[in-house]
């Protein structure tokens, strides 16, 4: 293969902007955790099941704006309806009886979707310009070619990760989640509603799942393939760490970037599809070398 610093550029810059997508989903299991110090395995069918509610609704007639504040209000709902039936009976349970509840979710929202929505890959277009531009034309030759589309789910991203971390560092109720985080128990006997907090917790990480369900559907359509998308997440918060929302971006891009740079450089010396298999071998490396991650707290437990 001919290679050229500028086409290098090229392949890393679309890398990046694919990982700021795969951050998107991950935003969302930062929350969830950051709240419970639960993996929520339901954060992909929440992305799945907000984006075919959205779409359901301009189907309907709906201008997607006004759908997405519909949406957004089906998902609090959504979250009240699991505090209530889910969570709240499993206060003070094992981590693991939480992430088995989280995979329950899951499944029927996975189920309830299609049976309210149906199968049918739906495309979602919401004006989003998708035509290629170049950029950096006074740099390399001939421009970068990228996709306005990417640039705007770029921006999108930044500003999610600026909003939800101002949230939790200067807000009471972002500090309150900390709490309830570190200690159920100890959050409830100082006060700190633990009902209201996982409500407001599992809301906003369904308006993420719904920002990144629109990204991902305006891109490839929306799928029930879309609610697997968690397994290219789990390796972004393995790298990030699970409690860093600066982690997951930082951790998406490192991973859209390296996919991407090996799958077109690499990839052909070995028979492609390193795409398909390079995020899991990276996490595989930082969980034997720094499983906290590059952001993530490292515990240390008295024995």
């Amino acid at each position: 293969m001919f290679f050229t610093w500028g086409y290098f550029v090229e392949v890393l810059i679309a890398g990046l902007l694919q990982g700021v997508l795969y951050s998107l989903v991950a935003l969302g299991f930062v929350l969830i955790f950051k709240a419970s110090g639960v993996f929520n395995f339901a954060q992909g069918s929440m992305v799945l099941f907000a984006a075919l509610t959205l779409v359901g609704f301009i189907e309907m007639g709906l201008h997607w704006t006004l759908a997405f504040v519909v949406t957004a209000g089906v998902m609090v709902l959504l979250a009240m309806v699991i505090e209530k039936v889910v969570l709240r009976p499993l206060v003070n349970q094992p981590h693991i009886i939480l992430f088995m509840a989280t995979i329950g979710i899951f499944y029927f929202l996975d189920g309830f979707g299609q049976t309210l929505w149906g199968s049918d890959v739906k495309l979602l277009d919401i004006g989003i310009p998708k035509d290629p531009r170049f950029i950096l034309e006074g740099i390399f030759e001939g421009g970068i070619l990228v996709n306005s589309f990417d640039l705007v789910a770029a921006l999108v991203g930044a500003a999610l990760v600026a909003v939800l971390a101002l949230f939790f560092q200067y807000t009471r109720v972002g500090r309150a989640l900390r709490a309830v985080a570190d200690d159920h128990q100890a959050a409830l006997s100082v006060g700190i509603p633990l009902k209201t907090i996982w409500v407001i917790v599992w809301s906003v990480a369904g308006i993420v799942a719904l920002v990144a369900g629109i990204m991902w559907g305006s891109k490839a359509g929306v799928q029930f393939s879309l609610a697997l998308i968690a397994f290219k997440a789990l390796p972004v918060l393995i790298l990030g760490g699970f409690t860093s929302i600066p982690g997951a971006i930082v951790g998406g891009l490192i991973i859209g970037a390296g996919e991407q740079v090996a799958e077109v450089f690499v990839g052909p010396l070995v028979g492609g599809a390193i795409q398909d298999w390079f995020a899991y071998m990276l996490a595989l490396v930082f969980l034997l070398f720094r499983p906290q991650g590059l952001f993530g707290e490292r515990i240390i437990e008295r024995i």
